[in-house]
């Protein structure tokens, strides 16, 4: 009767094991019988082929050992020869097993101990995987937690079905927690390391205070209004653009709530931190200019191959417009996407002015004009000297104050300029070694021959190892003078490559690109070695 009470009371340990670390009853089962197993392979020997069983209605522990069937025996300890196997099982073959059942073991000390460490090892590698299986779908929820502990600035948090933690680089700055306090934070990421799977949160994640906003604005948690972006300098300002989806409802309003309650109580959340809600726009100049809010704007200019805008503001708008240690332009920054440069109206009209002198010098350096011609061609839009040489004839006449004869000796002015700058470029790419294959490589000015010379990108096989970063880098690219686009620098390196006989076609880089793109999808294990 003892013995089955404590049968019984196995399964009930197991169940109760279970519960309480949130696994399957199974998962505990199997780690008593990984126990039993080892303990009796140390009392019958660890060569031998054991296994244990635990009745799961009963709660009996069933041990046994399996012995191969074969013709001649090597391994006494797992083996048995077919006649005294059939001895004991009539009816069996070559390659069957024989189960053996053994007698109970007695656990002393140390098996025990052994056993304990087993079964405590697996329950806890099955709550770990529990727990990653739960929160790997949950990246991006915002979840309260209480502190269980802080250790040099990191914040360990007690979730309830797993532990979790917020470094001390995701925390607000001066934000500090102790022990038992309650939390909020972002699930930012959930991943597998060598001690186990961990959950990471974050309080000064841009995402989390987008999900704040939806827990407090119905209209953006039912999709009526949708958050574009965010910017933010976690504990002191951010900026959110958001868009209504609904023309009757102004998304700036909704997220700001009656009397400011709902943005209120985002910001009480995040410490204070200030909260400028933006109205974002397709346009990206309209955008820009409510990022920039509350400072106003006069001008904009933009370039959108580069992905920059010039910004102008009145004089007393400046350091509105930057901020404190330039803040509010590198969250606008942060907010469009955009690089922005910003000037006063001042400024701008001066370095107006001196573009403006810089290109009529040009001029009257070139084709030996006066300042009134070469004003009146700025004036009209003209920046090179190649502008003026091969525009139509009529276009250079119908300038006011010009005639065709005027017209016919500025395009004529203008190529003879040009046929003698390119002797001088030819003269000094000769000087620098630009090699002949390199020199009528289609797509390549003698100006730019001549940078790719003094950058010693003398032969064709140079020009084919660059990439076009090397070419067009705003900061230190060789060609970066002559505003390629990257398309146009990318073929003519191409060019250079099939010159080179790197590829015979084009097709041969197609061929190439798409095995390197079959190479990407191959597991790692899979791929080739090179």
């Amino acid at each position: 009767m003892a013995a089955t009470a404590n049968r019984l009371e196995l399964l009930q340990v197991a169940d109760a094991v279970a519960r309480e670390k949130n696994i399957d009853q199974e998962i505990v089962l199997e780690a008593m019988e990984d126990a039993i197993q080892k303990a009796a392979r140390s009392k019958y020997g660890v060569e031998n082929d054991i296994s244990a069983e635990i009745d799961r209605k009963t709660g009996e522990i069933h041990i046994a050992r399996r012995l191969e069937v074969v013709e001649n025996v090597e391994i006494d300890a797992t083996q048995i020869e077919l006649e005294p196997a059939q001895g004991r099982s009539p009816g069996i073959e070559i390659g069957g097993f024989i189960v053996e059942p053994l007698p109970p073991i007695d656990f002393g000390r140390i098996a025990a101990q052994t056993a304990k460490q087993v079964i405590v090892q697996k329950v806890r590698d099955a709550e770990r995987e529990r727990q990653f299986e739960e929160f790997k779908d949950r990246v991006g929820e915002i979840v309260n937690g209480l502190v269980k502990r802080v250790e040099h600035g990191n914040v360990t948090v007690d979730l309830g079905r797993g532990e979790a933690v917020v470094r001390r680089d995701e925390l607000l700055p001066r934000e500090s927690f102790r022990q038992g306090d309650r939390i909020r934070a972002f699930i930012y990421d959930v991943r597998r390391e060598p001690r186990g799977p961990q959950i990471f949160l974050s309080r000064s994640h841009p995402t989390f205070m987008a999900k704040l906003f939806e827990q407090e604005v119905p209209e953006i948690y039912d999709n009526i209004i949708e958050i574009k972006s965010v910017a933010r300098d976690p504990g002191s300002r951010a900026k959110l653009a958001v868009v209504s989806h609904d023309v009757a409802i102004d998304p700036v309003g909704a997220c700001v709530g009656m009397r400011g309650s709902r943005v209120q109580a985002v910001v009480n959340e995040l410490q204070g931190e200030k909260i400028d809600i933006i109205s974002w726009s397709e346009d990206p100049a309209t955008f820009i200019v409510n990022g920039l809010a509350p400072a106003e704007v006069a001008k904009v200019v933009l370039d959108e191959d580069a992905k920059r805008i010039e910004v102008v503001v009145p004089d007393d708008q400046l350091s509105l417009a930057i901020g404190r240690r330039g803040q509010n332009v590198r969250l606008a920054s942060q907010l469009t996407g955009w690089d922005i440069d910003i000037l006063t109206e001042d400024e701008e009209s001066e370095r107006r002015q001196r573009e403006f002198k810089d290109r009529s010098q040009s001029f009257i350096d070139a084709l030996d004009v006066d300042e009134m011609i070469a004003q009146l061609l700025v004036a009209e839009g003209f920046t090179t000297v190649e502008e003026v040489g091969y525009v139509p004839i009529e276009e250079l006449a119908s300038i006011q104050g010009f005639d065709e004869d005027l017209a016919l000796e500025l395009g004529t002015r203008a190529r003879a300029y040009l046929d003698r700058l390119n002797d001088e470029l030819t003269v000094r790419m000769g000087e620098l070694g630009v090699a002949d294959d390199l020199a009528g490589l289609d797509g390549l000015t003698p100006a730019m021959l001549v940078a790719l010379g003094e950058a010693e990108v003398k032969t064709l096989e140079d020009f084919a190892d660059l990439a076009s970063d090397e070419l067009r880098d705003q900061e230190d690219g060789i060609l970066r003078s002559f505003q390629l686009e990257e398309e146009e620098a990318n073929q003519i390196i191409m060019s250079a490559r099939i010159k080179a006989g790197w590829f015979e076609d084009l097709d041969d880089i197609s061929d190439l690109d798409r095995a390197d793109e079959d190479l990407a999808e191959v597991p790692a294990e899979q791929a080739p070695q090179q």
